[in-house]
């Protein structure tokens, strides 16, 4: 504050009364701090004239007084601070308060004493003690026969100008010793005299004085070598003046190392001082360096011996010397190791230097796991943009002993740096360096018991980031879909809000409900989202290991068509013909464009959209374009057909022409118009007979407007010819299409769907309890004409809708909707009713799924996917891993109950999927996991994937999925493509995913270039990949036999009793239709013959005890089920599995469920093949994933009437579709 500073305050009056004020600021000689006020009117600077005083009734205190008259005062002078007016105070603010000049006294002092320790070397390099011997007062009375010469301890030669030099220094250190005594007395003077340093700054500066007044003692000794440590001291005062005055803290490592630097200085150079000037007494003097370096060699223990002190004074310091090391020098080590470990614990800083010079990001975690740790660094650092990047972590709690260790890896330890800090705590984040950082990575804890909890801890933590760093774009992961549109509003800036927020629940259930209409869609989207440069299983011996590990190295790239070798072709043509072509020339699969005009990605547009040269087009390829080589391989003329062969087979098969398999392609052209009858992808026919070699028509530059179908939302043929067969659809009186009227959370896509034309009473929801409405008390009673979808969760959450959505899409024809069965551990609240109340078919009940009873009235029998939710309760678990224990051994108990029930586990750790179907002694299950530990030991970040649950799609678990957060650094775009896939988002004109099942009657295509080809040309569609099932030999291991949900569905309208159905534990899909039952029939023939053919006597005699033990238990499951349902009242008219027919044995076994029975060693696997070269053979039920365009595409804009609900199938009808 500015000392002596006025403040008036004056008012004007004009000649017409007007009074006018100005504020002065007047420096004047008042105390200070004093504040003076000047209220009293004042002559005009021109007029001169008196200026009447205001009236009374403007004045305030008329306003206070009342009738009192007004009293004019002339001054009010009020001063504030008077307690620093005096002389001690203006001082010590002078000397200690302020920082600044504080700083500058300390600097000062430092640097008197520096230079008495310089004067006091001029004085021991200029010294001469034979001259000193001649003018020294007691000289003579010494003797040359003692041994120690007391007077060269006591006396120095000190030439005058160092004399001289020496007691100014000493005089002005005097002086300031005693202010500063004066200014921090506190009452007790004898505690101001005692202290250490003014004891040495007495010692070392009054002797000098002294020497003014009586100059016979200015050689006298003094030990100037002290105020070494009193510039220490004044050091430590300094650095902590400067942190003050900048407003700046270094770590307290700096100054604890400075501090141990220090004393080490003051020690040797108090023992070099000390022992040169006391051997200077006996015979052999020793020079300021040779003291030196006997001090260096003792106080680092080594001792040579060759320089040492003689006489006892000497001795006598160093034994003094090595005492005050022994205590100062480990008191000063114990601090700095206690702060190098706290440092460790909390990381230190990220430096600034390299903040400026390099590039980092910040992952901000509440607790950091090992597993997170790894996938976060594999994924990051699996690009080459990223290679040259530094990653800083924040997380609140200490690193335990595994990450230490992981860290600690020279592959990790030199751009890992693990910082112990609150992301709410600027000074965390100005230690991270927030405000430089590339990007900062918020992951919520997802094995919180409150989950909601959470999430309000991430979203303060993305609004305190913002708040820090406006500019630092955020990639944030969100748990519940209601708190998104929280971090939308923190990111909204210079990057899209909604391409940097996953929502974990969001992708959770769209992707669990996709996996019941399309298989295997969780895998599929993991390996797309998933780094992996296709090298997993090429070692191995089985066939469906390698192409299954060379097609998961395919992942989503995007390049501008002008940029592109693979599309710049393609130019002016449409979005389909590119699509094929660059397939089948590149094998690389175009999925969807950006247009330069427009912000959003549009999956598959379909045929009318032509191809610009600024179009960004999105593949599905092994490697971008930009690391790939063009390589062009011409066949010689000798018989052979020229072709070009881009890409190898991942199956290893040879490459063969393209164009020779498509046949008469130019020739003979099919009628793609549809005919309402097919059912397949029947090969065309001349004149009824199939004598001609089947072609498929060739995918059009541009499409012909009469190929183009006309889209009629509100109508669809084949559900009006079926309606009056299908009792338990609703009706098109009953069901409308459009959107849903409630959302349960802010920020959900609309879509249009399957509602009812009136919403259903919350009472009618309820499946096990009858009402006024429906008097149906169980699943039975309902009588489904389609399979159950059975949903076991918690609670009813609000993610749980978007499992709902894509089960009820508009482009699903209404006659094939499933009846979706909540099964939920608590009731769930008005809002969630209020918000399914509009969807046909969509019930719950209150239940669990390790309870018979539950499952039993909710319809398990009668489903075909069962989706077990990971619960919010069991996350959180004492022991890692073990949070899905309850969770694996329920699934485990349905397995063996109900094996033919499709069962959809979500895992809170990827790792636990091992245990899922487990079977002992499985020599297959060993193996695999041999695989899964030699790929990791190589680096694959799919180390899993070979796991059959995980191929299969039985199993996915969320953290999966966190890639996808981790892959939107690099490329922006997945996020965005990843929700249209899953149609958590719909854009007008984008497609949208579904699959078609291969039957045997298209098996005449024969590969998948030729599929690819016939999709393109007929309805438009692309190919992404196939799901395959294929038969597979097992190792003997103990058969897990139960009751089949198949053998408890009621036939009394066919006038049959249900039988007991048994299969395996494979769990695989089967379908009814009678190709399926045929192919059934060959696998278990083929294999049969096979296990006889490998078998020997030792497993044949071994049969009859197997097949008691499994009669035995099959017999326990069967009586457990048949007595469960005898209690609930269910119906159980079946037999007993021992009276089975020959008749009936065949049955089963030609749908499949008898495959554990016939031959313990047969099974079957399911994988998924990504974006598969084009002369992939096709094989029987395969299924093929399809971007098929969005009809709604070309639709006039007319808002949707409330009529009765008719659909126009998107797709073509000659294809089988799932």
């Amino acid at each position: 504050m500015d000392l002596g500073a006025c403040y008036t305050n004056q008012s004007f009056v004009d000649d017409e009364g007007s009074a006018s004020r100005s504020s002065a600021r007047r420096v004047t000689s008042c105390a200070a701090n004093g504040v003076v006020l000047n209220v009293q009117g004042l002559r005009t600077a021109v007029g001169e004239s008196d200026v009447p005083p205001l009236q009374c009734r403007a004045r305030f205190r008329e306003l206070l007084l009342g009738d009192q008259p007004c009293q004019s005062e002339d001054r009010v002078h009020v001063e504030f601070y008077v307690n620093e007016n005096t002389f001690k105070e203006r001082l010590k603010l002078f000397f200690i308060k302020n920082q600044r000049s504080s700083l500058r006294i300390r600097i000062f002092n430092f640097c008197l004493k520096v230079l008495t320790c310089v004067l006091y070397i001029i004085r021991v390099m200029t010294d001469n003690p034979t001259q000193l011997r001649n003018t020294c007062i007691k000289c003579n009375s010494s003797t040359q026969n003692n041994e120690i010469n007391w007077e060269l301890i006591f006396w120095v030669d000190r030439k005058t100008p160092v004399w001289a030099i020496q007691v100014i220094v000493a005089s002005i250190s005097f002086m300031e010793a005693m202010l500063l005594m004066y200014l921090s007395y506190k009452g007790n003077i004898w505690e101001q005299m005692f202290q250490v340093s003014f004891l040495l700054e007495m010692l070392n500066t009054v002797p000098f004085i002294i020497t003014i007044f009586w100059p016979t003692l200015r050689n006298l000794f003094i030990p100037v070598f002290l105020n070494c440590w009193l510039a220490k001291h004044a050091l430590e005062n300094m650095i902590n003046d400067l942190h003050r005055a900048i407003q700046r803290t270094h770590s307290a490592m700096f100054n604890q190392v400075l501090i141990l630097i220090c004393t080490l200085l003051c020690l040797v150079f108090t023992g070099t001082c000390g022992i040169q000037h006391l051997e200077r007494a006996g015979r052999n003097s020793l020079s300021l360096f040779n003291s030196l370096y006997f001090c260096i060699v003792t106080f680092s223990t080594v001792g040579f011996g060759d320089v040492t002190p003689q006489i006892w004074p000497s001795q006598l310091l160093v034994v003094v010397m090595i005492c005050v090391a022994l205590v100062v020098l480990p008191l000063q080590f114990e601090e700095l190791i206690y702060l190098w470990m706290e440092r460790q614990k909390s990381g230190g800083n990220y430096s600034r230097h390299r903040a400026q010079t390099e590039k980092h990001a910040v992952l901000c975690v509440s607790s950091l796991k090992i597993d997170l740790l790894m996938d976060f660094l594999n994924e990051f650092y699996a690009h080459p943009h990223t290679q040259d990047y530094y990653v800083v972590i924040l997380c609140p709690c200490e690193a335990d002993s595994q990450v230490r260790r992981v860290l600690q890896i020279p592959l990790w330890s030199q751009r890992v740096i693990y910082l112990q800090g609150s992301v709410l705590k600027n000074q965390d984040l100005l230690r991270a360096k927030m405000d430089d950082a590339e990007a900062c990575f918020i992951l919520s804890s997802r094995n919180e018991a409150d989950r909601m909890a959470a999430d309000h801890q991430t979203i303060l933590r993305a609004w305190a980031v913002k708040d820090f760093a406006p500019n630092c774009p955020l990639y944030v992961q969100i748990l519940k879909p209601e708190n998104k549109f929280h971090v939308k509003f923190a990111v909204v800036g210079s990057f899209p809000a909604a391409d940097h927020v996953v929502c974990e629940e969001e992708f959770k259930y769209a992707l669990l409900a996709l996996n019941c209409l399309c298989p295997a869609t969780s895998t599929l989207v993991t390996l797309l989202v998933h780094t992996s440069r296709g090298q997993e299983g090429q070692q191995s011996p089985e066939q469906w290991q390698r192409m299954y590990g060379r097609c998961s190295g395919n992942e989503v790239y995007h390049i501008c068509l002008s940029d592109s070798m693979f599309f710049r072709e393609y130019e002016n043509k449409s979005f389909t013909y590119a699509a094929f072509h660059a397939h089948k020339k590149y094998g690389v699969c175009l999925i969807g464009i950006k247009r330069e005009d427009n912000k959003s990605i549009l999956l598959n547009p379909g045929p009318r959209h032509i191809m610009a040269a600024g179009d960004t087009c999105y593949y599905i390829n092994i490697t971008k374009e930009e690391n790939s080589a063009f390589t062009v391989r011409q066949e010689a003329n000798q018989g052979k057909s020229g072709h070009c062969d881009i890409l190898n087979s991942p199956s290893g098969l040879p490459v063969h022409s393209i164009l020779a398999s498509m046949g008469t392609v130019a020739m003979d052209f099919q009628n793609t118009s549809p005919t309402g009858d097919t059912a397949t992808l029947a090969p065309p026919t001349q004149n009824g007979l199939g004598s001609r070699r089947p072609s498929i028509a060739p995918v059009l530059e541009i499409a012909d407007s009469a190929s183009l179908l006309p889209c009629d939302l509100l109508s669809d043929q084949s559900e009006d010819e079926a309606a009056h067969s299908d009792e338990d659809v609703p009706s098109a009186s009953e069901c409308i299409k459009g959107y849903p009227p409630n959302s349960p959370y802010i920020g959900s896509s609309p879509t249009l769907c399957h509602l009812l034309l009136q919403k259903a009473p919350f009472c009618c929801l309820r499946l096990d309890q009858a009402c006024e409405h429906v008097s149906c008390e169980d699943a039975k009673a309902y009588g489904f004409k389609n399979k159950l979808i059975i949903v076991s969760a918690e609670t009813a959450g609000n993610g749980l809708y978007n499992f709902i959505v894509p089960l009820r899409a508009y482009y699903r024809p209404r006659r094939e909707l499933n009846p979706v069965v909540l099964l939920l551990d608590n009731l769930p609240d008005e809002h969630f009713l209020e918000a399914i109340s509009c969807f046909p078919m969509v019930y719950y009940m209150l239940g669990n799924i390790d309870n018979l009873d539950s499952l039993l009235q909710c319809g398990v029998l009668y489903a075909d996917n069962l989706v077990v939710v990971d619960k919010e309760s069991t996350m959180s678990a004492e022991e890692d891993y073990m949070a899905d224990a309850k969770t694996i051994v329920n699934v485990q108990t349905m397995f063996r109950l109900f094996p033919s029930l499709s069962i959809i586990t979500e895992l809170t750790h990827p790792s636990n999927m091992r245990f899922m179907q487990f079977r002992a002694k499985d020599c297959y299950s060993l193996a695999l996991s041999r695989l899964e530990k030699k790929e990791r030991d190589k680096g694959s970040n799919l180390a899993f994937m070979f796991r059959l649950p995980f191929a299969a799609g039985r199993v996915f678990s969320i953290s999966m999925l966190d890639t996808l957060l981790y892959q939107c650094f690099v490329k922006d775009y997945m996020i965005p493509i990843t929700r249209l896939l899953l149609g958590l988002d719909t854009t007008p004109g984008s497609g949208y995913l579904c699959a078609m099942r291969v039957c045997e009657s298209d098996l005449w295509i024969r590969t998948y270039g030729r599929l690819f080809q016939k999709l393109c040309s007929t309805s438009s569609e692309i190919p992404i990949g196939i799901y395959r099932t294929e038969s597979h030999m097992f190792q003997p291991s103990e058969s897990q036999y139960s009751v089949s949900s198949e053998g408890w569905s009621d036939t009394k309208e066919k006038g049959e009793e249900p039988k007991i159905l048994t299969r395996s534990s494979s769990g695989s899909d089967q379908s009814e239709h009678p190709l399926l039952r045929r192919k059934s029939m060959h696998w278990t023939r083929r294999l049969s013959r096979r296990a006889m053919k490998r078998s020997d006597s030792s497993f044949f005699s071994s049969l009859p005890k197997l097949s008691a033990s499994r009669r035995s238990e099959r017999e326990e499951l069967t009586e457990l089920v048949r007595n469960r349902m005898h209690h609930l009242g269910l119906h159980t008219g079946f037999k007993d599995v021992t009276n089975l027919t020959a008749s009936d044995v065949m049955n089963r076994v030609n749908l499949g469920y008898l495959q554990g029975e016939l031959n313990d060693q047969q099974n079957s696997l399911s994988y998924v093949l990504v974006n598969p070269a084009p002369d992939t053979h096709l094989q029987l039920n395969d299924v093929v994933f399809l971007i098929r365009p969005d009809p709604l595409a070309h639709v006039p804009a007319e808002p949707p009437t409330r009529a009765p609900c008719k659909e126009s199938r998107p797709d073509t009808p000659e294809l089988n579709r799932v």
